[in-house]
């Protein structure tokens, strides 16, 4: 096979590990970044993303020559858009030559002969990212703040380090890497920089619940690019997601049969073990291999009785419940807090990535659900006190809005703040978070505070009012809705 010279500028197909190929571009790595020992590479900036990586010259291809057979081999919204990029940016290069040699010619001067070159600088829809503040680049001077976001999700950058068949040293100044004991914290930028830069996952994906949280989740994954097969207890809540390109499964076990990864979003413990021990359940479907990631807020026993069940079958099992509410799936920006087989939590990566702004790996299956019944726990009290507090100016004859507006300059402003009790004062109790849901996560978090031996009295009082809302048909409106425990 005839070896293929590339040059700065050049584009390319590239193979990052188990990725499928996708278009980029040869550009110059940052002077301070190291080229691999023993690795005959070149420094490639992806289309359609912020990620850089070194890759093999054997793992890279000339863009015209392949283009029409990766088109073929790979789909994909996420795919077509950096295909679509590529086009842009050869149009806009088009353009700049044209303008070039028309003012060469009336200057009589020497145009130039790289275009691809020209677009380095300035190529607003690819790169888009340079920093104001920075002098003009050439292919010498690489754009430093394209470089600094590489891998946002949990372990993508790092992942491809070790492949076989590519090497990425990760060179992000915002990703946060803090490792004490088996518990690491992986902290990425904003949501919208991450989601920007994924490049998704060819693993094929399940998703089993498209209530408030799982809808936003399965959305985001189709958006990025991920291959999904839904599954909802009401069929009809699947349709839209078919016309976004979901694929259908009629049963768990056929969805978890059909899928590399499947993930699962429900309401409680008895619906998540139903989903696993039911007829035509996952646990049907389970064979060695298949990943199972349990995204539902449930008590650290009913994690420690899915882990077992899964792990018999040979299947691996993460937990990975979120913090966040049916807005934040909808943006792309949960907190996901996971627990259990640490190489599951590496093959989500993307798939995190496209659902969250935030990734945690604690350890051992039940620590998240731990966690995450704590940080309920505390939401909920909080969102009880303030409702409390509400009612409590109202009673005494003080303006609720002067309470809120006065709340909202102090130490505890904060979005959640404003946006509960503006929803309060104007009577929008549409559901964000059930209520049900969050009375649901106190009693939990009681009785695992039962188990340590450790009182939660605070807990214990604000459960009594959101069951009060309970019986005041209140279930299945928004958390806040608590306050209408206050005023009857």
């Amino acid at each position: 096979m005839a070896t293929v010279h590339l040059r700065i500028g050049d584009l390319v197909w590239g193979k990052l590990g188990r990725y499928p190929p996708w278009p980029g571009k040869v550009v110059s790595p940052p002077k301070d970044l190291k080229k691999p020992r023993g690795k005959k590479c070149h420094f490639v900036k992806f289309f359609g993303t912020e990620d850089h990586a070194w890759i093999k010259v054997e793992q890279l291809k000339p863009y015209h020559p392949h283009k029409e057979e990766m088109i073929k081999i790979n789909k994909g919204k996420r795919f077509q858009q950096a295909v679509d990029a590529v086009e842009d940016f050869l149009k806009k290069a088009k353009g700049k030559e044209q303008n070039s040699e028309s003012k060469g010619d009336s200057k009589g001067k020497k145009t130039s002969t790289k275009p691809l070159k020209i677009l380095e600088e300035d190529d607003e829809d690819l790169s888009a990212l340079k920093d104001p503040s920075e002098k003009d680049l050439t292919d010498s001077d690489p754009e430093p703040s394209t470089v600094e976001r590489l891998g946002a999700g949990p372990g993508s950058g790092f992942k491809w380090e070790s492949s076989p068949v590519s090497s990425l040293e990760p060179i992000s100044k915002r990703l946060k890497i803090i490792e004490e004991d088996t518990i690491t914290s992986i902290q990425a930028a904003d949501s919208t920089a991450i989601n920007g830069s994924i490049i998704p996952t060819d693993k094929r994906i399940g998703f089993l619940g498209l209530g408030l949280m799982g809808s936003g989740v399965v959305s985001n994954l189709l958006k990025m690019g991920h291959v999904v097969t839904v599954w909802n207890r009401t069929a009809e809540k699947c349709d839209l997601f078919i016309q976004e390109g979901a694929r259908l499964g009629r049963t768990p076990a056929e969805v978890v049969s059909m899928c590399d990864i499947t993930f699962s979003c429900v309401s409680d413990p008895k619906a998540a073990r139903d989903l696993v021990l039911g007829p035509s359940g996952v646990l049907q479907g389970i064979r060695p291999g298949k990943c199972y990631v349990e995204m539902s807020t449930v008590d650290p026993e009913t994690i420690t009785e899915l882990s077992q069940v899964i792990t018999s079958r040979g299947g691996r099992f993460l937990e990975a419940p979120v913090a966040g509410s049916q807005q934040l799936s909808n943006d792309g920006m949960l907190v996901i807090v996971a627990a259990g087989d640490r190489t599951v939590y590496e093959d989500c990566s993307s798939c995190f990535q496209a659902m969250g702004k935030t990734s945690f790996f604690l350890g051992e299956a039940g620590h998240a659900a731990r966690m995450m019944l704590i940080l309920n726990m505390v939401q909920g009290s909080f969102m009880a006190t303030i409702a409390e507090g509400l009612t409590l100016a109202q009673a005494t004859g003080q303006s609720q809005q002067t309470f809120l507006d006065i709340l909202c300059q102090g130490q505890m402003a904060s979005t959640f703040v404003d946006q509960k009790c503006q929803n309060i004062l104007q009577g929008n109790f549409k559901p964000d978070y059930y209520l049900k849901h969050i009375q649901k996560d106190l009693r939990l978090a009681i009785s695992m505070g039962d188990t340590a031996n450790h009182p939660t009295p605070m807990a214990a009082a604000a459960n009594e009012v959101y069951k009060r809302a309970k019986a005041l048909d209140q279930s299945d409106n928004d958390m806040s809705a608590v306050y209408r425990a206050y005023i009857h």
